[in-house]
């Protein structure tokens, strides 16, 4: 199979289609808490009950609410190898505690990977919408929906004082975590990144890694999302969420312009650099990958190189990883082997926008 092949089937919708302020938001993603009233949360229950938990969700799937919001299939992580579970993760589709929680977990995928409903991980629901740029309402709009479709089919565990119970108190109230990635090269090349995400945290939001929790910011990439889920509704954190990502927006560009007016050769350079190695290297790890995609992607959005696609910095994030990697060449392959093939994979990737521009 040729990589434009693979990558007409392997990629999410996220993964290939841009969006509103996409050359700083490569996604938005909201996720949805939710738990069946009267069944133990996924931590204390049986085998039984999470049989039970998952064949209620099959039923609540082919519930007329349901039809208008698209095709889902359900898929047993059981009976997913390891590697197919984690190409999901890798393309944020699902989380690393549901591949722990393997047996007794499973996945219900909408056919465009906007949706994912993962069963059985940390509760027994969670719904998640993830979008490409900036687009948080309309991933709340969606994910929405489909919240509102599995309760008209389940009875959700809920306390009329605290709200959607959840297996984390954190998550009590509205069940909903909402975040954006961002891309901001800018203000960690200037140094004014600590300062900025102090402020952040401040504010009721919290900042994370390419990951989620316990992951590093590697690439210049960063999730911010909500702390808060009580007390406050749902459209106040979707707005309090995009206005501070507003406002970091406006810091990454005043920062990318401040380099380009100061720095231009040095920035330039360290552009080009990247570029080349990318081009060239027989052998790249996973960090110096997502560092050297990180300045080309700015190079791409500053005009400092042309001739290569906006989306390569999200395609070759994800298809450089680990698992990624395993599934395009159908085999298993040793860390040194990996690196050996990214840096094959990177290349004929670039050949690709290469040959569209001649």
């Amino acid at each position: 199979m040729s990589l434009s092949d693979f990558l007409q089937r392997a990629m999410s919708k996220w993964m290939k289609d841009g969006g509103p302020e996409d050359d700083i938001i490569l996604t938005s993603r909201v996720r949805i808490a939710r738990n069946i009233d009267g069944i133990p949360f996924p931590s204390l229950e049986t085998d039984s009950h999470a049989e039970e938990v998952i064949g209620k969700v099959t039923q609540a799937l082919a519930s007329p609410a349901m039809q208008p919001l698209g095709h889902f299939e359900l898929l047993k992580a059981a009976n997913m190898t390891d590697l197919d579970l984690q190409v999901l993760v890798e393309k944020h589709l699902i989380s690393r505690d549901l591949v722990e929680a393997k047996d007794h977990a499973a996945i219900a995928l909408r056919s465009d990977e906007v949706v994912s409903v993962m069963i059985n991980e940390e509760d027994h629901l969670r719904i998640q919408c993830i979008m490409p740029g900036m687009r948080l309402d309309e991933a709340w709009r969606i994910a929405s929906a489909v919240d509102d479709a599995f309760e008209k089919a389940l009875p959700y565990a809920f306390h009329d004082r605290f709200g959607y119970l959840t297996a984390c108190p954190t998550n009590v109230g509205t069940g909903i975590r909402a975040s954006v990635m961002m891309h901001l090269p800018g203000l960690v090349v200037s140094g004014q990144i600590n300062r900025l995400l102090a402020a952040v945290s401040q504010v009721g939001l919290t900042v994370r890694g390419l990951y989620g929790e316990g992951s590093n910011a590697a690439g210049n990439l960063f999730q911010v999302s909500n702390q808060v889920t009580l007390g406050e509704s749902e459209e106040e954190i979707i707005g309090n969420l995009s206005s501070v990502v507003g406002q970091l927006i406006d810091h990454e560009r005043a920062a990318r312009r401040m380099l380009i007016q100061e720095n231009r050769i040095s920035l330039e350079d360290r552009i080009c650099r990247s570029f080349g190695n990318l081009a060239y290297a027989r052998r790249l790890d996973s960090k110096e990958t997502l560092q050297r995609l990180s300045d080309v992607r700015l190079g791409i959005d500053l005009g400092i190189i042309k001739g290569v696609s906006a989306g390569i910095l999200k395609e070759l994030m994800v298809m450089t990883q680990p698992a990624f990697l395993q599934k395009y060449y159908n085999q298993e392959l040793s860390p040194g082997e990996r690196d050996i093939r990214r840096a094959t994979l990177i290349r004929e990737r670039l050949r690709l926008d290469d040959s569209e521009v001649r």
